[in-house]
């Protein structure tokens, strides 16, 4: 079992798979049971299911400048 990802507004996420536009990374706008991210190459934003976000997250940037894997 994984353990469950931290993750805070302001964060910038790197997921598995791009955008439509190529980019990869995303911020973070509203945490919750769904998260709202906004996509940092086309800026259009989005509201995920927090348990299918966390499967394709890849890295977490932190807020904090703090960098964790997962």
């Amino acid at each position: 079992m994984q353990p469950i990802p931290k993750i805070a507004v302001g964060d910038i996420l790197e997921l598995k798979k791009p955008h439509p536009c190529g980019e990869k990374r995303f911020t973070v706008l509203r945490v919750g049971s769904d998260i709202r991210i906004v996509c940092t190459g086309c800026s259009r934003d989005m509201t995920l299911e927090r348990i299918k976000l966390e499967k394709a997250i890849k890295k977490i940037f932190s807020a904090k400048k703090e960098e964790s894997d997962i």
